[in-house]
């Protein structure tokens, strides 16, 4: 049995939702004639107390959309280290905006007003102009950790009184809301943009919507045109979306105990010498001295265990709807006995 850990964004739709899929309502979207669309954009602006959302076909389009309506060329975008805005995007800050970036270095991506206050460009001809902060939540190279709104607040209010935006990478946002227990309504008072990712834990094969004020999302719409984002049909799409909201967001609460379990199991593990608090589906342990990231990878993978190298000295496993409790306690076993030979 293989047991794939590489990523939450393996998961295949269920039943429920292939039905869901098949039978939804569909328009021309770029026509605005997609009801299933708008009511999957409705249910989650409604849902984070936002006025208005766009579907897009994945997290970076939606990311590198906010970016663009919130900069200017020759602004600078402040974010932590290990964001998946800088990390992952492939420069597109800098090939769409023509914005610079100012790099925080935050425990486990999670930043504070006091790392970025001192990071914001006073007004200078020979500086950039600091127009945009942007939050990851979970933090993917964090190990899945995540802020609460009590932490974000008071970077919110940073901002305001800076005059700049703040946005969201909502990646694993569900993860976040179950970890802490905070509302999801709350965000839409301390967000200009939130990217809503419905990929990954949620289980939906394709999508992440853009919420935002109405201006916000109209101006939105025309860059994605211009990203080649315009959809026809996605009502297809839309409904297992909708369809992951009213059926999946309780399931995050299973992948978090089986996270920990695995964080549990690796803390025992003889190849590894720590293992990142485990705060939601994914987990971040680093190998033994003398040992390769790769090596473990590929010593797990002959027993069946799929996870993927994340550093020099780090592996990430992350945990879905599509694992069960019998992979799990499988995972385990292969983990505790797993015997990692320092030459592979």
């Amino acid at each position: 049995m293989k047991i794939d850990l590489r990523s939450d964004t393996v998961t295949l739709p269920d039943a429920g939702m292939l039905d869901a899929m098949m039978t939804a309502k569909v328009g021309d979207d770029v026509f605005g004639e997609d009801e299933t669309v708008h009511a999957l954009e409705h249910k989650l602006a409604a849902m984070f107390n936002m006025e208005a959302g766009l579907f897009c076909p994945s997290g970076t389009m939606t990311n590198q959309i906010a970016i663009k309506c919130f900069t200017n060329p020759m602004d600078e975008v402040i974010c932590d280290q290990r964001s998946h805005v800088y990390r992952y995007e492939i420069g597109g800050i800098a090939y769409h905006s023509m914005a610079s970036v100012r790099l925080v270095d935050g425990p486990r991506g999670i930043l504070t007003p006091e790392l970025i206050e001192p990071e914001i460009n006073e007004e200078n001809i020979h500086y950039p102009n600091s127009s945009l902060v942007v939050l990851e939540n979970t933090v993917n190279k964090g190990g899945g950790a995540c802020y609460t709104l009590s932490q974000i607040e008071p970077i919110h209010t940073l901002c305001n009184i800076k005059g700049l935006k703040l946005h969201l990478d909502g990646a694993r946002i569900f993860n976040a809301l179950m970890a802490t227990g905070d509302d999801a309504a709350d965000y839409g008072t301390y967000f200009d943009g939130i990217s809503v990712c419905l990929s990954k834990g949620l289980g939906a094969p394709v999508g992440s919507v853009l919420l935002g004020s109405k201006a916000t999302i109209k101006k939105a719409i025309k860059i994605r045109k211009a990203f080649g984002g315009g959809m026809r049909q996605a009502g297809f799409l839309a409904a297992a979306g909708i369809y992951a909201l009213d059926h999946n967001v309780g399931k995050l609460a299973t992948d978090h105990r089986h996270a920990r379990a695995l964080g549990e199991a690796l803390s025992r593990a003889s190849y590894v010498s720590s293992v990142l608090p485990v705060q939601t589906n994914i987990v971040v342990f680093e190998v033994a001295d003398g040992l390769t990231p790769l090596s473990v990878v590929q010593h797990l993978a002959e027993k069946g265990l799929l996870c993927s190298v994340t550093g020099p000295k780090t592996v990430r496993m992350v945990t879905h709807l599509n694992i069960s409790e019998e992979m799990i306690d499988m995972a385990i076993e292969n983990i505790i006995h797993l015997h990692v030979s320092a030459h592979k």
